[in-house]
């Protein structure tokens, strides 16, 4: 009899345990937050900036940011995946979204004093978007596990705090003429962001990262003098140490191509090469998808689209980026390293910069472990 009993008790507990270690968390950071004409200034809109909810503050019209909570710090391991959800205001057309995790020392007087660490950890492009027509918003996701190790670190989390920042940098100009209700309005987007977590079970802090900022959404173009290590020439290159040997190691590396003037760099796809210490690590030519999955989220007319579907053979050819798709997010796995100075270089020998116009803003951190594997 007991011992029938004792069965089901275990087996109970090992469908709590089961459950428990499943068990997916997700949580809203940004609900809906309102940006505004990113070239305008606070005061400038003042008179139609509405009230941001306890704990957000606006950095710029363009710029929002708030610090996570230790709860919600908690959650960030194991499986983690970002949500972003952007819906239109009174901008219609294809700009840069940007997601920032920012590392702010703690009991610091500002929330972003000088010589702060921050690292790009997403980025995407806005459809074509009528407000007036559905579906009113778009998604995004990106799945972020490597990020465990950041949000993860004991020495960080005893010395910072953590703040996510969203940029949605909205010009309503164009707007004003072609969308109901939004001529002398300067608000652009709305923005939403999420968790969603399969902590790992029984986690701690860890205390075997290094984690090094390298470039965060910097300038990378042949016409600007610190854009470019040598004018005329699309090469960047920064030199950094890693202070331990390392038993696993990765390059988190973001770029995209801008320029939609006539030539412009937005619809040549260029190949763009890396390497560390004059190795060639990776090499990589943005696009070449088919962006016909992304027409029905850019409901204002817009000259990407043709009245019907196109073949890939269409896109192929000239596309670096889809209106309403994430850009990617490139891992460069190196293995075990061992401590030294090393020189990370992109280049990208073909671009043109057609009458000095466009730009790849480059964002690269850099994260390895003393022991264990950065993506287990």
């Amino acid at each position: 009899m007991f011992g029938g009993y004792k069965k089901i008790v275990l087996i109970a507990c090992l469908i709590a345990i089961s459950a428990q270690i499943k068990a997916e968390h997700t949580f809203q950071v940004f609900d809906r937050v309102l940006f505004f004409n990113g070239f305008r200034s606070l005061e400038d809109v003042a008179d139609e900036i509405t009230p941001l909810p306890e704990g957000f503050y606006r950095l710029s019209t363009a710029d929002i940011t708030t610090r996570l909570t230790e709860e919600q710090l908690s959650l960030l391991s194991g499986s983690i995946r970002l949500d972003v959800v952007v819906s239109p205001s009174c901008d219609n057309f294809d700009r840069l979204g940007h997601v920032k995790l920012v590392l702010v020392p703690k009991k610091s007087d500002s929330i972003r004093p000088v010589g702060t660490k921050s690292i790009e950890i997403a980025r995407f492009i806005t459809p074509f978007m009528d407000r007036h027509r559905e579906p009113s918003y778009v998604p995004y996701t990106f799945q972020v596990n490597y990020l465990q190790h950041i949000f993860q670190d004991k020495n960080l989390r005893e010395n910072f705090d953590f703040w996510l920042e969203l940029r949605l940098f909205g010009v309503p100009y164009r707007a004003w003429q072609q969308i109901e209700g939004c001529y002398g309005r300067n608000c652009t987007f709305y923005g939403s962001i999420s968790f969603t977590t399969m902590p790992a079970p029984n986690h701690e802090l860890e205390t075997c990262n290094v984690f090094i900022p390298l470039f965060t959404r910097v300038g990378f173009r042949n016409f600007v003098e610190g854009d470019t290590d040598t004018l005329g020439q699309t090469i960047r290159s920064i030199v950094f140490t890693v202070p331990e040997d390392l038993t696993d190691a990765q390059l988190v590396l973001i770029t995209s191509n801008h320029g939609a003037n006539r030539g412009g760099e937005e619809y040549i796809r260029r190949w763009h090469f890396v390497y560390l210490n004059g190795e060639e690590i990776l090499r990589y030519r943005p696009g070449g998808l088919s962006c016909e999955s992304f027409r029905v989220f850019n409901t204002q007319f817009n000259r990407i689209y043709h009245a019907e579907p196109l073949p890939i053979e269409y896109w192929e050819p000239w596309n670096n980026w889809c209106p309403g798709d994430v850009i990617p997010t490139r891992i460069i796995n190196l293995g075990a390293m061992l401590a030294g100075k090393y020189k990370f270089t992109i280049n990208v020998p073909e671009a043109e910069f057609v009458d000095q116009q466009g730009d790849f803003p480059l964002s690269l951190f850099f994260q390895g472990k003393t022991s264990g594997q950065i993506n287990r």
